[in-house]
């Protein structure tokens, strides 16, 4: 009886701590988020970012246009916020298990970006009509797809 308890604790631990991992990657990982104070959809999307582990530092402006600018975002990725972590560059609403996957495997990017503001994405109530797809963000004519939802 005493093994059958030692082994279900250790499998209950096992549990425990696989079920933990993935928010405690992203632990204390600081994200400065731009955005239009007048988003909703963005605000979603920090309590979303918030409830994966990360830190969000809300930005608000009334000149996105310059944010895109300055970190670099073509017109064709253009999400409606612009969120900088690590170094990388997020653009729009890309779930945050791509975000933590990027951080991971440290790719020579300058990041990744889901243009617009589709349905059924984090802060973006509703059913998805289809994929979704997350991009690199780049200079090449063609964006390059990173992963899909």
């Amino acid at each position: 009886m005493n093994m059958i308890m030692n082994s279900w604790k250790k499998t209950l631990m096992a549990a425990l701590l696989a079920g933990l991992q993935l928010p405690a990657l992203a632990a204390g990982i600081p994200v400065k988020l731009y955005k239009n104070p007048n988003c909703g959809c963005c605000d979603i999307y920090a309590d979303h970012l918030k409830a994966n582990g990360f830190e969000v530092q809300m930005i608000n402006t009334n000149d996105m246009v310059s944010v895109k600018q300055k970190f670099g975002v073509q017109e064709k990725l253009e999400g409606c916020h612009t969120a900088t972590i690590n170094g990388y560059v997020f653009e729009g609403l890309i779930p945050a298990e791509h975000i933590k996957r990027l951080l991971a495997e440290r790719l020579p990017v300058k990041g990744l970006s889901v243009p617009g503001m589709p349905v059924g994405a984090p802060g973006m109530p509703g059913n998805k009509k289809g994929p979704i797809h997350v991009y690199y963000l780049d200079a090449s004519a063609t964006p390059k797809v990173y992963a899909s939802f």
